[in-house]
């Protein structure tokens, strides 16, 4: 799948977010190695304890449909509600997803991409996850950060 092609599927993963407090829309889509996607959006809660972050989100369904060993990238889009038209930079995963991306990572055995855009998605900055987290906790006592 092109990187156009998996940007639009976050797109339309982020129009579908439940945001009411913050009005910030988020939407990720995650592809497997052989090219399916799975979405998912920022799903907001009164008790901000309890909401869900668009790359949680997706994850989740990435290891319902293909399984978190087979994930190769993620798109993340985002922005306030209203901004369509982007302009505003890309915007990186919180640290908690930063982590969550990582886990997968280490499931994957290999370094995920990470495509980071603004709200239309033209405005975007790649990175790895070990880019972004370069000392995440892992399951694997010999790891760093282990």
């Amino acid at each position: 799948m092109s990187e156009d092609a998996l940007v639009a599927a976050a797109k339309a993963a982020r129009m579908r977010a439940h945001a009411p407090y913050s009005q910030f829309y988020v939407g990720a889509a995650a592809e497997s190695t052989s090219g399916e996607i799975a979405v998912g959006a920022n799903m907001e809660n009164a008790c901000y304890r309890l909401g869900v972050c668009a790359e949680q989100s997706a994850l989740t369904a990435a290891q319902q449909a293909f399984g978190l060993e087979n994930v190769a990238r993620i798109a993340i889009v985002g922005g306030h509600r209203t901004d369509t038209a982007g302009g505003n930079g890309a915007i990186t995963p919180c640290g908690g997803c930063r982590q969550a991306i990582a886990e997968a990572a280490g499931r994957a055995k290999a370094d995920i991409a990470v495509i980071c855009c603004d709200a239309a998605g033209e405005a975007r900055e790649h990175y790895t996850i070990a880019e972004l987290l370069p000392a995440s906790f892992s399951l694997d006592p010999d790891a760093a950060g282990g």
